[in-house]
C-alpha cells in the first residue's frame, strides 16, 4: 500500500508530505482547490507522462517521492528482481521533472527508465475516474481477472504447459520438413556430388603425402645418381665395408699381445661395420624404391590436382572432403527416410494438440461457469449504484485455432449495456465518466479478494449522484477499505463521512503566490467540512446535525 507521498514544487504545491494507512481515505475540498494536483503528482511517481507544466512557477524542477509497504510476494518485487534491481518490502519511488520537461526516475535510489516505472505503477496503484483509467479497462487483463476470481491458476498453468509442449513438437516438425524440402531441392546435386567424391575417394592427410612424393619424383634422376655414386663409394673393392673388415681382422690377430688395449678399438670397428652395412642396405633400398616410370609423376599430379580442384569446388580444405562426402550422404539418407520421420513427428504433434485442446476445453468450461457467477455478483452491486438499468456480462467466446495461445482458446471481455435493448460493448466505449467509475467500483467490490494491487484510487466516483446512491457508493468504498487501501476524491458528504481518514485540500495565499496544502481533519473540523459539503458556503446547524448523523453511521 501507499505509505507516504512527498511533493515538491508541483503546480501549486510548494512542499507537502502526506502519510497514508490502510482503509478508506477521503480527499475533499472546493472545486479548484488542487485535488487533481495530488493525483497528477502520484501519477508522475507511477510513470505517467512528464510535462514541464507540472513544475511550479519559479522552481527549477518538480519532485515526487512515493513510499510503499509491500508483501513479500508482491508482483512489483518480482519485476525488480527480473531487472537485477535490489528491492525489499519497503519500496521508494522517486521522480523529478525539470523546467525544460526532462525527467528522471529512481527506485530505492537506483536509476530506472520511465517504462519500468510505469510497469511497476500498474502493480502498485490502480486509478479509476472519469478521465484517467486503466487496469480493468484494458481487455488484455480480463482473462487473468476472471481466472483469479474463479481460482483457476492451476488449470491455466496446465494449459500453458500443454501449449508449450505442442508448440515444441510443431516447431520440430516444421524444422524437419524445411530441412527435408531443402535437401530434396538439391537432391540431384547431392547425388552427383557424392558420386564424384566416391569416385575420388579422398582420405584425410592424403594431400600432404602426395605433395611429398611429388617433390621426390620431380628430382628423381638427381636423387638416383647421387645415391648410386654414394653406394659405389661405400661398396666395391675399395669400399668402407671391405676396409673395416680388413682392419678388424688385422687387429684381431695381435689383440692377445696388446693386454686388452685393442679390445675397445675392435668393438668400435665392429659396430661401425654393422652400421655401414645397414646404411648401404638402406641406400640400396631407397635407390631401388624410386619410381622411374616416366608416367608416375604425371599420375600423381593428376591425383593431387583432382583433389585440390574438388576442394575448391566445394569451398573446403582437401582434408575435409571425406567429411563433406559423409555429410552429403547423410542428407540423402534424410530424404530417403523422410516419410517415417515426418509421420512420427506429425503423430506426436497430433497427440500434443489433443492434450492441449483437452486442457483448454476444461479451462474454458470452468471460465464459462465462473463468468456466470461473476455476472450475477456484479449485477447485485449495480442496482444500489443507480445502474439497475445497465447489464454487465463477461464474454467468453472461442478463438480460431490460429489465435490459440498459452492462455487458452477463449477471448474474455467485460462488456456492458447501459440501456435496455442496447448492444453490449467495451466498458470504456459504452459507459460515461460517472457510470464508468461506478462500474469499476462494482467490479472491484466483487473482485476485492483477487487483485494484487493494494491501492485503489477513485476520482470523483460520485459524479452526478446523491442521496441513497451516494450512500451506497460510500458503503462499498468503505467495504473495499477493509481489505485494501482506498483513496477517493469526492464531493459527496455521504462518501466523505465513510472515510477512516479525511484529508482536505485547500488553497492559501503565501505572499503573492497561491499554494495548495492538505490538512487531515478530525473531530469538529471534519464535521464542519462535511456540513459545508451538505449546505454550501453557509454552514447551518441542520447541516452540522446531518454531518454528525453521517459520521455516526460509518461502519
Amino acid at each position: 500500500m501507499l505509505a507516504s507521498l512527498t511533493i515538491r514544487d508541483v503546480v501549486l504545491i510548494e512542499r507537502l508530505t502526506l502519510s497514508f494507512r490502510r482503509g478508506l481515505c477521503a480527499l475533499t475540498g472546493e472545486t479548484g482547490a488542487g485535488k487533481s494536483i495530488l493525483l497528477d503528482a502520484l501519477g508522475l511517481a507511477l510513470g505517467a507522462r512528464a510535462e514541464s507544466g507540472l513544475v511550479r512557477h519559479g522552481a527549477d524542477q518538480a519532485a515526487v517521492i512515493a513510499e510503499f509497504e509491500l508483501s513479500g510476494d508482491h508482483p512489483a518485487l518480482a519485476i525488480l528482481k527480473e531487472q537485477g534491481l535490489e528491492a525489499d518490502e519497503h519500496l521508494v519511488v522517486r521522480r523529478t521533472v525539470s523546467a525544460d520537461g526532462r525527467s528522471r526516475a529512481w527506485v530505492n535510489d537506483q536509476p530506472v527508465g520511465v517504462g519500468l516505472l510505469k510497469k511497476l505503477g500498474e502493480e502498485l496503484v490502480e486509478v479509476h475516474g472519469q478521465f484517467d483509467t486503466h487496469g480493468l479497462l484494458n481487455p488484455q487483463t480480463h482473462r487473468g481477472v476472471l481466472d483469479a476470481y474463479a481460482g483457476l491458476a492451476t488449470q491455466a498453468a496446465q494449459v500453458a504447459a500443454a501449449h508449450r509442449a505442442w508448440r515444441q513438437v510443431e516447431d520440430a516438425r516444421h524444422s524437419a520438413a524445411a530441412e527435408i524440402a531443402r535437401a530434396r531441392s538439391e537432391e540431384e546435386y547431392l547425388r552427383h556430388a557424392v558420386a564424384e567424391l566416391d569416385a575420388l575417394s579422398p582420405k584425410p592427410g592424403e594431400e600432404a603425402e602426395l605433395a611429398d612424393t611429388r617433390a621426390v619424383l620431380m628430382h628423381r634422376e638427381k636423387l638416383v645418381d647421387g645415391m648410386n655414386a654414394a653406394y659405389a663409394e661405400l661398396s666395391g673393392d675399395r669400399g668402407v665395408e671391405r676396409a673395416l673388415s680388413s682392419a678388424i681382422r688385422t687387429l684381431s690377430r695381435i689383440a692377445d699381445k696388446a693386454a686388452g688395449t685393442l679390445d675397445p678399438v675392435i668393438a668400435a670397428l665392429d659396430r661401425a661395420a654393422t652400421e655401414a652395412g645397414e646404411a648401404i642396405a638402406a641406400l640400396q633400398s631407397a635407390s631401388s624404391g624410386v619410381d622411374m616410370d616416366p608416367r608416375a609423376l604425371e599420375k600423381l599430379e593428376e591425383r593431387l590436382f583432382a583433389l585440390r580442384a574438388a576442394a575448391r569446388k566445394h569451398g573446403v580444405d582437401v582434408d575435409a572432403l571425406a567429411a563433406l562426402r559423409d555429410d552429403m550422404a547423410g542428407r540423402l539418407l534424410l530424404i530417403e527416410d523422410q516419410g517415417d520421420l515426418l509421420a512420427r513427428l506429425a503423430k506426436e504433434a497430433e497427440l500434443a494438440r489433443a492434450a492441449y485442446r483437452s486442457a483448454a476445453e476444461t479451462l474454458s468450461a470452468a471460465r464459462q461457469e465462473a463468468a456466470g457467477r461473476l455476472d450475477v455478483a456484479v449485477a447485485a452491486e449495480l442496482k444500489p449504484l443507480k445502474l439497475d438499468r445497465a447489464k454487465f456480462r463477461t464474454l467468453v467466446e472461442p478463438l480460431g485455432e490460429a489465435e490459440w495461445t498459452a492462455a487458452g482458446t477463449d477471448r474474455i471481455a467485460f462488456q456492458v449495456a447501459t440501456n435496455p435493448g442496447a448492444p453490449a460493448g467495451a466498458l470504456n466505449k459504452i459507459a460515461s465518466g460517472g457510470e464508468l467509475a461506478r462500474f469499476m467500483l462494482a467490479l472491484k467490490v466483487v473482485l476485492a479478494q483477487t487483485s494484487t494491487v493494494g491501492t485503489l484510487v477513485f476520482d470523483e466516483v460520485d459524479t452526478g449522484i446523491g442521496g441513497a446512491v451516494a450512500a451506497a457508493v460510500g458503503e462499498r468504498l468503505e467495504t473495499l477499505g477493509h481489505g485494501l487501501q482506498i483513496l477517493v476524491v469526492t464531493h459527496s458528504p455521504q462518501v466523505a463521512a465513510r472515510g477512516a481518514v479525511h484529508l482536505k485540500v485547500q488553497k492559501s495565499l503565501k505572499g503573492e503566490q497561491v499554494t495548495t496544502g492538505v490538512a487531515e481533519l478530525d473531530g469538529d473540523e471534519r464535521r464542519e467540512e462535511i456540513a459545508r459539503m451538505l449546505s454550501g458556503a453557509t454552514v447551518t446547524a441542520e447541516a452540522r446535525a446531518a454531518a454528525d448523523s453521517l459520521i455516526a453511521g460509518r461502519g
